[in-house]
């Protein structure tokens, strides 16, 4: 029996998806870089004459237990989360890009020492690795996206690999060692500008599971500390309260859902278009 092929969403439809992502990533990266300009109260100020205000006119998202105004929290909480997601995934990638090229291009004991280190390091569940090593860290915005980049390497390290032991067999690749082009000249020029497409799409979905991870350790209370605020610790402080302030847990949980959802359609959409085997 004849098997059918796999359907493709529709360019229309992946274009529309790319638009969402960039509109939904847009705004919030906007929100973040403007924050000390539209935030309309300060984050940090306390007011105990507005404790567990509900949404209004005047505090549009509602106030905490200690009167702070929610909407200038989440926006300056979109600071942090952004900037963690940005740098973690810029250590990460840093890293795989290098041992992913190295690896694929040298090959045999090279490229074992290095897969070899990538699977032990895989054996890990991630997000317990970076419990363990923030357990015996002082909670701090730097530790927190340091760990997160050395624990998120190996995933764009296999994928910078596979594409490098593709890349190397083709022409052109052989004909620059027949000019008497060295390693680091043939990697840097010709092998790393064709393997852009997929580690941009690599990099983008890691934002989200960086936001997502910083997220966790802030409510588990490992990240960011009270009083600086972070959407992990804003729902923290709202599960306390749940019942007589939703609004405590309910706005910062979708600040992480759009921002997360925001990032994964970007990167979807970026594979669909930049993959050339999705396009036929």
């Amino acid at each position: 029996m004849k098997r059918k092929p796999l359907k493709r969403p529709a360019p229309w439809a992946r274009h529309a998806l790319l638009g969402v992502g960039v509109i939904i990533v847009g705004l919030m990266s906007l929100g973040a870089i403007l924050a000390p300009w539209i935030a309309p109260f300060d984050p940090s100020f306390i007011n105990v004459d507005a404790l567990l205000l509900p949404p209004s006119a005047i505090h549009p998202m509602g106030t905490d237990a200690l009167g702070r105004d929610v909407f200038s929290r989440i926006l300056y909480g979109g600071r942090v989360s952004l900037w963690v997601g940005f740098v973690a995934v810029g250590i990460a990638t840093a890293i795989g890009l290098t041992l992913g090229l190295v690896a694929g291009y040298f090959g045999k004991l090279v490229d074992e020492i290095i897969m070899r280190g990538v699977d032990v390091m895989l054996c890990f569940p991630s997000f317990f690795l970076i419990l363990a090593v923030i357990a015996f860290l002082e909670p701090s915005l730097t530790n927190i996206m340091i760990v997160i980049g050395l624990t998120g390497w190996m995933g764009v390290a296999r994928l910078v690999r596979a594409e490098t032991l593709t890349i190397r067999e083709r022409d052109y690749i052989m004909a620059a060692r027949a000019a008497g082009a060295g390693p680091t000249r043939i990697i840097v020029r010709h092998i790393l500008p064709n393997a852009i497409a997929p580690i941009l799409v690599s990099a983008t979905l890691g934002v989200a599971g960086a936001i997502l991870t910083e997220s966790s350790l802030s409510f588990l209370g490992l990240g960011v500390q009270p009083p600086n605020a972070s959407w992990g610790n804003m729902l923290m402080e709202g599960k306390e309260v749940l019942g007589i302030a939703w609004w405590l847990s309910v706005f910062p949980g979708l600040a992480i859902l759009f921002t997360v959802l925001g990032y994964n359609l970007l990167g979807e959409s970026l594979r669909d278009l930049l993959d050339p085997r999705l396009k036929q």
